[in-house]
């Protein structure tokens, strides 16, 4: 798909982020070249707008880097400068943690599209989303030990749901990096791409996600995300609801049709 540039008000101002917007799916490009695209205060705030616009008006989020050097770069980490001067108080705040609890907790999927660096918490916003598309010159894992500090934004939880607890404590403890094939091979990212097909390959999988029914989406997202012992409720009532909905009489009366007259008209 290619999309014609666009940029609402929502978005206007941004400083180390670039938007573009279609409309169902928003790509949402980290750019801040010149320090590799670390996470700092502006970005979170940043991205923190791109959410409350996402919420209100659901769509799919492309997430993705910038080319720094002629390499590619998702995002080299947090801040290391303004990380330096965080305290206690900070960490209890959740910085990075808060932003990525709530990408990951959008209504509809978040495509990461990882080129090149993707470590620290470049990498943990890349756990919180739904769908990892990486590039064989992907790197990513969790240098922070090595910084006298922990990866505290999710991976200690969400790495280990991903690729288990061996390699998930190999990456974490001994600062294990993965390349692009490596994480292919764990299935932390789903696909590999040259670098310059890696977007046209994350709005081809957008697309796919946007055939289907966007209540059907929210509903299966949430049920998803739900703890264990909210099954089988949450599953009931999510169906239930979808069971009354307009799309889903007419995306079966459509399939019927399709079956009773293959050729179509």
């Amino acid at each position: 798909m290619t999309e014609p540039p666009q940029q609402t008000a929502a978005f206007e101002g941004l400083t180390t982020l670039r938007v573009t917007e279609g409309a169902d799916r928003v790509h949402v490009q980290l750019h801040r070249p010149a320090v590799r695209n670390a996470i700092d205060a502006v970005m979170v705030a940043e991205l923190h707008q791109v959410c409350a616009e996402l919420e209100r008006h659901p769509r799919v989020l492309i997430l993705s880097g910038t080319e720094s050097g002629g390499k590619g770069v998702f995002a080299s980490g947090a801040d290391i400068a303004e990380l330096r001067e965080r305290r206690r108080d900070d960490a209890l705040a959740g910085i990075n943690s808060g932003l990525f609890a709530r990408i990951a907790a959008l209504p509809l999927p978040v495509i990461a599209a990882l080129d090149g660096f993707a470590q620290g918490g470049g990498a943990e916003l890349a756990y919180a989303a739904d769908f990892r598309l990486g590039t064989p010159r992907l790197k990513i894992g969790q240098p922070e030990a090595g910084l006298g500090i922990m990866a505290a934004a999710g991976a200690t939880w969400r790495l280990k749901e991903l690729v288990g607890e061996p390699l998930a404590k190999d990456m974490l403890l001994a600062g294990r990096i993965l390349s692009g094939e490596e994480a292919l091979a764990v299935r932390l990212v789903t696909e590999l791409h040259h670098p310059a097909r890696l977007l046209p390959a994350a709005h081809a999988l957008a697309d796919r996600i946007t055939a289907q029914d966007p209540l059907a989406l929210r509903l299966t997202k949430a049920a998803f995300r739900a703890p264990r012992e909210a099954h089988p409720l949450i599953d009931n009532l999510a169906q239930g609801i979808l069971f009354e909905s307009e799309a889903k009489s007419e995306r079966m009366q459509a399939f019927l049709d399709r079956r009773e007259n293959p050729r179509g008209p």
